[in-house]
């Protein structure tokens, strides 16, 4: 190997064992695999130009186009011309994925999950990382300068991690790193050695030294070793996750005191709905039969500035022992039950705050865990996060009556100056539109529910994810109008509306409930983030309501069953519903929005219903993908097989006539020369049997029995070659697999792999199918008109 295809594959090594650290920060890792087929692509087109050769800039041209191609042709083939040349909608997209890779990035925890703009940003960088590598160390020669990339690459990968086995890649990194090095030193001494014959006889020590470039260069390794040591503390580490906070500042100690604050978790919440996979975040058991209202609660949003709601400035304090406090404004009077309920999260999950039922009223849990008790939530302290948990929440099943939410008196002064308060800034068309909805509500409550059902069933609105959540005083006035967004607007719209009308009322974000298992849980995904209004009623609380249509469930004390309430009693059938079977379509055929409220609709949730009758996979694609499964597995193994299936055939029985006896020796043959082939002895047609025999057993080093049985082979197809009348010669099949035995035996396991699953001798395949193609292109052409023949292949005529 020459010293420059040497350091091509130390460079090609190196940038792959610098990005090994990025495989914690997804899952799964398997991206690694293609980086590396696209990386050796990429190198083996930058040696070929470098042979060539062509000039160093135009090498580092065809390497930088090659790896644009095979970007193309992995991420944005149906984007490009010919699936393979990139061209402006190409361009587009890559640049719509990298900015859902970047969204991803600061949306997921780590691991995050492998989606194609990730995916993207991982190829890709470790492409660009190995072209910097590969032009600094092999093109231009200077391996060490090469460090800065690699560098690069695991700061990158150092910064996001959040510790675990950091040791073992910059391990790995660094011994990249020095094997660069290493090989350019060896390169570069022999060229000296070469050169300057007396020079690279002399000591270390000695001025102009054939050592001066190896310490150079080993001193600017451990220069770039040092800083990577030292990078990593200078960086911050990546505290992603649903609705995780960008700096949840929680104060020193055990002891009470410090404070939490928060981001504005929206665009998270959007992001988390438009995933496109809906990954299961919480596996919940819960005493309660009806899950129906089951909402976990993550924190809620009180401080409005008239661009977004966000959680204010809270004291936290130790966990209680034992039962938490009353609930704010909750009164003896109000019915209520304590529920159990067991969560688990997701090993990928990283939350701070610690999702529950509302309000709780008693935690067991692990770690280091505050609590705050304005919100009743816990946060976690010193890097304590949701990351695989388990435990367990008491909580109060709070069920008010419509009469005593509406005959609430009062809420305290202080508590409704703090969550009734509104920014100047907000458009006057929030309060007016809250009026004309409320008109003619003869309390608090009344205008609550007013306000739900304007939103959820009354007044247009459709709920879609893919809105733009947008910003500022604006953003609601624009949702007002547009009548579309997802529960983030109906939620923080609701709220608004209910403070302009003078009741308290602040934004709960986390989870709506999630799908009821077959085992008795409910799993809870990344699209049942949910965002949803709570209303102060004195003597009550803070009470749930659902604004948002198609979403959750409706409080049951919300549906008042009076003549002035345009929403029936869930729990009692309408009085002008029939008995009879109608003739007439069902209505559930275009599930209105009154009956998704109700939740007469067939659930829209993921894996609530199976598809039944005839809405079920048709039998032909049924077999379609059965028959693409078996070819895919079987495809791989089709040498293989197809080389047991030949072995089976030649070794089997042929007739006990003089004819069949000769076919069975030639097959025998056959397979004893292509099990040879297949451990790396190639047929050579141009031997006798007896010397092919003689090679075979030289070759294969075989012990005196197998060479033994090599030659008794070799006889026999001599007798059936030459004699004229051959004399039948048994055993030969056993010979056959004792000859396989010694040429396995002494074979490497490499060579017995490659030989069981990638045989050699299956290129007679390729042979016959190209002799049975030319021998009917030729039965083809003879059938052809002879005026129609070219000139060569027609017959000639002997002139008279």
């Amino acid at each position: 190997m020459s010293g420059r295809l040497r350091l091509t594959v130390a460079s090609w090594a190196a940038t792959l064992l610098a990005a090994c650290a990025l495989l914690p920060l997804v899952d799964p890792p398997f991206w690694i695999v293609q980086a590396a087929f696209l990386l050796a692509v990429q190198s083996g087109v930058g040696a070929l130009a470098r042979r060539v050769p062509l000039a160093r800039p135009l090498t580092v041209a065809v390497q930088a186009l090659v790896a644009l191609v095979l970007l193309t042709l992995v991420f944005a083939r149906e984007h490009a011309f010919a699936g393979l040349l990139p061209g402006p909608d190409a361009f587009r997209f890559f640049a719509g994925l990298l900015d859902q890779g970047g969204t991803d990035v600061g949306r997921y925890a780590i691991p995050a999950p492998l989606s194609e703009g990730i995916r993207l940003m991982l190829v890709g960088g470790v492409l660009v990382i190995g072209l910097l590598v590969d032009i600094l160390a092999v093109t231009f020669r200077s391996a060490a300068p090469a460090g800065l990339p690699l560098l690069a690459l695991y700061s990158v990968a150092a910064g996001l991690s959040d510790g675990g086995a950091d040791w073992l890649w910059f391990l790995l990194a660094a011994a990249g790193y020095l094997m660069l090095l290493l090989v350019e030193g060896r390169e570069r001494l022999s060229q000296w050695g070469r050169v300057f014959g007396g020079a690279s006889q002399g000591s270390p020590g000695e001025p102009g030294g054939a050592r001066a470039p190896v310490r150079t260069g080993r001193r600017i390794g451990v220069l770039a070793v040092g800083i990577a040591l030292v990078a990593p503390l200078a960086l911050p580490t990546m505290n992603g996750g649903l609705l995780d906070p960008a700096g949840s500042g929680v104060g020193p100690g055990s002891g009470g005191g410090g404070t939490i604050s928060a981001v504005n978790p929206l665009v998270s919440l959007r992001d988390s709905l438009n995933v496109n996979e809906d990954r299961q975040v919480l596996s919940v058991r819960s005493e309660t039969e009806d899950v129906s209202d089951l909402y976990l609660r993550i924190v809620s949003l009180d401080d409005f500035d008239g661009t977004t709601w966000k959680p204010s400035k809270r004291s936290i304090t130790t966990v209680p022992d034992g039962a938490f406090p009353t609930p704010a404004g909750l009164g003896p009077d109000v019915e209520r039950e304590e529920i159990g309920t067991t969560i688990s999260t997701a090993d990928w999950y990283r939350q701070d705050w610690l999702p529950m039922p509302y309000p709780p009223s008693g935690v067991d849990i692990r770690g280091n865990w505050r609590y705050e008790p304005v919100g009743m939530t816990l946060v976690g302290d010193h890097g304590q996060n949701t990351r695989g948990l388990t435990y367990q929440v008491r909580s109060l099943n709070v069920r008010p009556t419509p009469e005593q939410l509406a005959d609430a008196s009062a809420p305290p002064a202080a508590l409704e100056r703090d969550y009734t308060e509104l920014p100047d800034s907000l458009p006057a068309v929030v309060s007016r539109t809250a009026r004309e909805v409320t008109e003619g509500a003869a309390n608090a409550y009344d205008r609550a529910v007013m306000l739900q059902e304007y939103f959820s069933l009354s007044g247009g609105f459709e709920y879609d994810t893919e809105v733009d959540v947008g910003s500022g005083s604006e953003a609601i006035a624009r949702f007002l109008r547009d009548k579309e967004g997802f529960c983030v607007h109906f939620s923080f719209a609701m709220a608004s509306m209910a403070r302009s009308l003078d009741i308290p009322a602040r934004v709960a974000v986390g989870f709506a409930p999630g799908t009821p298992q077959a085992d008795g849980t409910v799993a809870v995904g990344l699209r049942d983030a949910h965002a949803w209004p709570e209303l102060y009623f004195e003597g009550v609380g803070w009470t749930r309501f659902e604004p948002t249509p198609t979403r959750g469930s409706v409080p049951a004390y919300t549906v008042p069953d009076t003549p002035e309430s345009t929403l029936p009693d869930p729990a009692r059938p309408s009085e002008a519903e029939s008995s009879e079977p109608s003739a007439a379509p069902s209505e559930s055929e275009g599930c209105s929005v009154r009956q998704q409220r109700l939740d007469g609709c067939a659930s829209e949730a993921p894996l609530a219903t199976l598809p039944t009758g005839g809405d079920g996979p048709k039998w032909y694609g049924v077999l379609a993908w059965a028959l693409g499964g078996l070819a895919v597995l079987v495809l791989p193994l089709a040498p293989m097989l197809w080389r047991l299936r030949a072995r089976s055939v030649r070794l089997g029985a042929h007739g006990r006539s003089e004819a069949g006896t000769a076919a069975h020796t030639l097959a025998v043959w056959d397979e004893l020369t292509d099990t040879a082939w297949d451990v790396g002895i190639s047929p050579d047609e141009s031997l006798t049997p007896r010397k092919a025999a003689a090679r075979i057993v030289r070759l294969g080093r075989l012990d005196p029995d197998a060479a033994a049985s090599v030659h008794r082979v070799a006889d026999a197809v001599e007798q059936v070659l030459y004699a004229p009348r051959p004399r039948p010669t048994a055993g030969l099949t056993d010979d056959v697999r004792r000859v396989a035995a010694g040429l396995s035996s002494g074979a490497g396991r490499g060579m017995r792999l490659r030989a069981l699953l990638l045989p050699r001798s299956t290129v007679r395949v390729v042979w016959a199918v190209s002799a049975r193609w030319a021998a009917v292109r030729g039965r083809v052409l003879a059938l052809r008109p002879a005026w129609r023949r070219p000139a060569w292949r027609r017959p000639s005529r002997q002139q008279g």
